[in-house]
């Protein structure tokens, strides 16, 4: 299987190789399919495109994150006061407990990320521990009934230590932009391995 890099958005394939499979295509009736070699049409190019382009942009930040300690500690704040414990059903504790919450900027993760009241007593310890010691809650994530301190490794704080808050950049996007451009790469050379679309085959041959 030759191989040439001179001029890869032509052709990835030497001469020889082109005639042989030029051959093939001629040469087999393919179960009486008339395949044509016409390029892929740029409308549909571009639509890839777009649909790529807008699925990150629609997703944007929702993959990947992950919830952290500090969106739970304003209920945790609020679960034992007169009103929550007022109410009888752990609901309907948990209802008052989300349309309550005064951090605006939470409310987006508390959504992602939504849990019980069994599930916030479980943590409850645990985060009034972590405040307790003056810790960032940003930097532990909430996995199960454990708060654990991510393990994400960012910038270097004043104190010396190393910030282990998830960066903006990993949503999930790494994987999914690995993904993407190994399939946008493995269809490419798939494509430029065979005949060029400028020679047409002539079906009439095999029959």
């Amino acid at each position: 299987m030759g191989w040439r890099t001179d001029s890869p958005l032509y052709s990835l394939t030497d001469d020889e190789q082109n005639k042989v499979a030029q051959g093939v295509w001629e040469g087999e009736s393919l179960g009486g399919i008339a395949e044509d070699n016409n390029r892929l049409p740029v409308p549909v190019v571009w639509l890839l495109g777009l649909t790529i382009i807008t699925a990150f942009a629609i997703t944007f930040p929702l993959w990947g994150q992950r919830p952290t300690a500090e969106i739970y500690a304003e209920y945790i704040q609020m679960m034992d006061s007169p009103a929550v414990q007022a109410i009888a059903s752990d609901a309907g504790k948990m209802e008052y407990l989300v349309n309550n919450t005064k951090d605006d900027s939470l409310k987006p993760y508390q959504d992602r990320h939504p849990l019980t009241m069994d599930d916030l007593r479980m943590i409850k310890a645990q985060v009034i521990e972590l405040q307790n010691q003056g810790l960032d809650l940003g930097e532990y994530t909430v996995v199960g009934h454990q708060v654990v301190l991510a393990n994400f490794e960012g910038n270097m704080k004043p104190d010396g230590t190393i910030e282990r808050k998830q960066p903006w950049w990993d949503k999930g996007y790494t994987i999914d932009i690995f993904y993407v451009t190994y399939f946008c790469l493995a269809v490419l050379i798939a494509i430029k391995r065979l005949p060029h679309y400028s020679w047409q085959p002539d079906h009439s041959v095999a029959h």
